[in-house]
């Protein structure tokens, strides 16, 4: 029973070993990995301080106001000057949509409803008539839209 016991005891402590190792190597590739994220990370954080500080040097007032003298005549462009702001009550904004018109109805009924890709209409001449279905138009097998 001893030996049985010693020898149980010993594949444990190999097989611990083992997984010991292996935790070991997968260790050194998660910490290879997250330090190859930081060095994308500060590439990437250098960069964007590179690109920002292109964008102020682009944004110059001076070199804005050069670009918008020689391109006079094909943008029109002026220069801001303090007249040209104002508050926000003195601008005007586009008129609101028009309200929506009311729906057809004769005698409380609506004649226009629509129940999927089938839109079922009323036309009335002179009295009323009896809804007829209209199908939008289907696919010939060659993808061509049929009329």
């Amino acid at each position: 029973m001893r030996t049985v016991f010693y020898a149980l005891s010993i594949c444990l402590v190999v097989a611990l070993a083992f997984w010991a190792y292996d935790e070991g190597y997968r260790t050194r590739a998660t910490e290879r990995a997250v330090a190859r994220l930081e060095r994308t990370i500060g590439a990437r954080h250098q960069e964007l301080s590179m690109l920002k500080a292109e964008w102020a040097y682009l944004n110059r007032p001076d070199r804005l106001h050069e670009l918008a003298e020689m391109n006079f005549e094909s943008l029109g462009l002026v220069p801001l000057a303090p007249d040209h702001f104002a508050l926000a009550d003195q601008v005007s904004f586009a008129p609101p949509p028009p309200p929506e018109p009311p729906r057809n109805r004769i005698a409380g009924k609506v004649l226009e409803r629509q129940i999927g890709d089938v839109i079922i209409m009323n036309h009335v001449f002179g009295a009323e008539a009896e809804s007829r279905v209209i199908a939008p138009p289907t696919l010939a097998d060659d993808g061509e839209q049929l009329p």
